[in-house]
């Protein structure tokens, strides 16, 4: 997260902001393989942010379960090698909008989703495997200027607002 951004989420306001955050870190099930990432230092920061819970992938068309999928020389392959490219870049449009819509400024994405990766993604090869880069809809945000950070950053972000509040 920017300073910028920081400063404006730590000032705090009388209005909540709205952030985007990945459905799976709030206990939704609706990964690849039907279950969730719950993250609870992710749901605690509803004490201070309005969330608006998504999944890309989700919004894109795709079923829960799925088949995995990882980005390859820029599209979204499953592990049986169909193309879910377009589903992907539903996913993010959708999600966009929902940011747009809502005013939102700031999203909290799991990391090495296709989808959601803020920092790091699968290698493209199901190696399990992790490499630099942004997931479809975390690319498309950024575009947009929708700051981003990852549930590991997250936490960081509950103890700035734990220690600001106590």
């Amino acid at each position: 997260m920017d300073n910028k951004t920081q400063i404006a989420f730590l000032n705090g306001s009388k209005k909540r902001e709205k952030v985007l955050v990945s459905a799976c870190l709030l206990g939704i099930p609706c990964r690849y393989d039907g279950k969730s990432k719950k993250c609870v230092e992710v749901e605690k920061l509803e004490r201070y942010f309005d969330f608006v819970p998504v999944c890309p992938e989700v919004l894109g068309g795709l079923k829960t379960p799925r088949d995995p999928s990882e980005i390859k020389d820029g599209k979204v392959l499953t592990k049986k090698g169909r193309d879910v490219t377009q589903n992907y870049k539903d996913g993010a449009y959708w999600a966009l909008a929902a940011c747009k819509v809502k005013g939102i400024h700031l999203a909290i994405l799991k990391e090495n989703s296709p989808s959601c990766g803020v920092h790091r993604v699968h290698d493209g090869l199901f190696s399990g495997k992790t490499i630099e880069g942004l997931g479809i809809t975390a690319k498309t945000l950024q575009k947009n200027n929708i700051a981003m950070i990852d549930e590991e950053e997250a936490k960081e972000l509950l103890s700035l607002l734990e220690e600001k509040h106590a």
